[in-house]
C-alpha cells in the first residue's frame, strides 16, 4: 500500500513539474500565479482578554514552517515583555542575547537565521515557492484513506493538528517561567499569577475570574499529585480542549459562578436565557440560525433547552446540568478547525465535492497562506486576508 500511495504522488508531482516546465517563464517554475506578498504576522495578544473565559488563541498558519517562522518572532516578542516586566535592568541585553533564540523547530529552517530576512525569504519564489511547499504538505494531510484526496475530516484534523502544536508551544513556553526548581513539574506555591492580576485589586474587573487561582490548579491535576506536569498545565491554560472530567466540571462551576446575579449557587432560567443561551445560539452554524427569529420564539426555544437540562426539575441549573452544553460555552480547538475547514472548501474547491485535489489547492494557493496584504484591482486598496492568522 506505501509504495503505491508513493507511486501516485511521484506520477503527480512528475506531471506537474513537466506542465509548468513547457511554461516560458522557467526562473519560477512552480508558480504560475500572481504572486502576493507574505508578511510574518504577530498576531498573538500578549495583553490580558477583557474576558478570560472565553478567550481563544488566534487561528494557526496552515503551513507548520510559517508557523515556526511566526512563533520565533512572538518568542522573541513574549521574551522581551517577561524580562521587562521580570527584569527591568537587564530588559535591554535580555531581548538582545544571542543565547536568547528559541529552540529549533521540527522542519528545519537553513535559509533564514533572523527575522530581518525572514519575510524576504518568504517573498522569494526560488527558496519558498508556495506550491513546492502545497506539493510537499499534501502528503501529510492526505492520510486517512491515502486517496490522492483531502477530505473535510483530513483538513479539519491537519488543522487540529496546528493548533494543538502551537498551544503546546506556549505552554512549554510559559512553563519555563513557572517552574523555578527546573523539575519539569508546576506546583501551586510556584505559579505566578498574570501580571495584571498582581497589579489589580479584588474590585478590578475580571479580577474575580477563576481561572488562576488554586481551585482551577487543583482541578488541572489530573493525578492529584499537588503539582502539573507538561500536559496538565497546558490543559490548565487551555481548558476547553481538557479530556479531564475535574477540569470540565470546573467549566461547569466557573460558568455557573459567573451567571449565578442572585448568588443562589444555581443559574434559573432568567440567568439562562440573557446569558447562557446566547453563546449556545452563537455555537450554532449560521445557516442553522434564523437571524430574523422573534423574541417570543427565541424564549420558547430557550425554554424547552432549559427543559431539557434541568434533569431534576427543580428550575435551577447545577454545574454538573450544564455538562451537555459547557463544549458550545467553551468551543474547543475541533470547532475553530471545523470552521477554517469550511473557508478552505468554500474558497478552494472547485468542483464543489467536499474534497481538495493537489491541483485545487495549487490553482487557490494563498487560500492556504491568507496572511498577505494584496492590492485590489479594482479599487487600488489593500486587503488583509486574515483567516487564518
Amino acid at each position: 500500500m506505501g509504495k503505491h500511495n508513493l507511486l501516485i504522488y511521484t506520477t503527480i508531482a512528475l506531471v506537474l513539474l513537466f506542465l509548468v516546465s513547457r511554461s516560458p517563464n522557467k526562473s519560477q517554475p512552480q508558480e504560475t500565479h500572481h504572486r502576493r506578498r507574505l508578511k510574518i504576522r504577530s498576531h498573538f495578544p500578549f495583553s490580558p482578554p477583557s474576558d478570560p473565559h472565553h478567550h481563544h488563541d488566534p487561528p494557526p498558519a496552515f503551513d507548520p514552517l510559517v508557523a515556526d517562522i511566526e512563533l520565533a518572532r512572538e518568542d522573541r516578542q513574549w521574551e522581551h515583555l517577561y524580562y521587562q516586566t521580570h527584569h527591568d535592568s537587564d530588559s535591554d541585553s535580555a531581548s538582545e542575547s544571542p543565547d536568547s533564540s528559541p529552540e529549533p523547530d521540527h522542519e528545519s529552517r537553513p535559509e533564514w537565521e533572523d527575522f530581518a530576512d525572514a519575510e524576504d525569504f518568504l517573498n522569494d519564489s526560488e527558496r519558498f515557492n508556495v506550491t513546492n511547499r502545497l506539493m510537499l504538505l499534501f502528503p501529510r494531510i492526505d492520510v486517512d484513506p491515502t486517496d490522492g484526496l483531502a477530505s473535510k475530516s483530513e483538513l479539519t484534523q491537519w488543522s487540529l493538528q496546528q493548533s494543538r502544536r502551537e498551544a503546546m508551544h506556549r505552554s512549554q513556553r510559559e512553563m519555563k517561567t513557572h517552574d523555578k526548581d527546573g523539575d519539569g513539574f508546576v506546583t501551586f506555591a510556584e505559579y505566578e499569577a498574570p501580571s495584571w492580576v498582581r497589579s489589580a485589586d479584588n474590585t478590578s474587573f475580571g479580577y474575580d475570574f477563576g481561572w488562576w487561582k488554586e481551585d482551577h490548579f487543583n482541578a488541572s491535576d489530573a493525578d492529584g499529585d499537588g503539582r502539573l506536569n507538561i500536559t496538565e498545565f497546558n490543559d490548565f491554560l487551555h481548558p476547553a480542549d481538557t479530556s479531564n472530567p475535574k477540569l470540565i466540571l470546573w467549566l461547569c462551576k466557573e460558568e455557573i459562578r459567573e451567571r449565578d446575579r442572585d448568588k443562589d449557587g444555581k443559574v434559573n432560567f432568567e440567568e439562562f436565557f440573557h446569558g447562557i443561551y446566547d453563546l449556545i445560539r452563537n455555537y450554532v452554524e449560521p445557516h442553522d440560525t434564523d437571524e430574523h427569529e422573534s423574541d417570543d420564539s427565541n424564549e420558547a426555544s430557550a425554554k424547552m433547552l432549559f427543559v431539557l437540562l434541568d434533569k431534576d426539575g427543580d428550575g435551577y441549573l447545577s454545574d454538573v446540568e450544564l455538562l451537555p452544553v459547557i463544549e458550545k460555552l467553551h468551543p474547543p480547538e475541533h470547532y475553530y478547525a471545523i470552521q477554517q475547514t469550511n473557508h478552505i472548501l468554500h474558497q478552494a474547491d472547485g468542483d464543489k465535492d467536499g474534497r481538495l485535489s493537489l491541483a485545487e489547492m495549487i490553482e487557490s494557493p494563498y487560500v492556504f497562506y491568507t496572511g498577505v496584504f494584496s492590492e485590489d484591482e479594482d479599487s487600488g486598496d489593500y486587503v488583509v486576508h486574515d483567516e487564518f492568522r
